[in-house]
């Protein structure tokens, strides 16, 4: 018998967007995709999300806006060779 994969843990982050506190819960791969991006810009992580999340349509959620931004960078980066991983 095959067990079923354990579903994937979220870690849940606490920030201020425009003076208000707000939760975001990711997976740690996409955590660590969006902080490497805001460390890349030189942003602290709130500061990023904030200049994402101000060309949000209404009907996304910050999660997904912020999932979609990961996967998106790491598309357009090189793959890992076998001998890197």
């Amino acid at each position: 018998m095959h067990e079923k994969p354990a579903p994937p843990q979220l870690q849940k982050r606490s920030l201020s967007l425009y003076g208000h506190r707000t939760s975001i819960a990711l997976e740690p791969e996409f955590w660590h995709v969006v902080e490497g991006m805001a460390r890349s810009k030189n942003l602290a992580l709130a500061a990023f999300i904030a200049q994402l999340d101000r060309h949000r349509p209404p009907e996304q959620t910050l999660a997904s806006l912020l999932r979609l931004t990961a996967l998106r960078f790491a598309l357009r980066q090189p793959p890992i060779s076998p001998e890197g991983a």
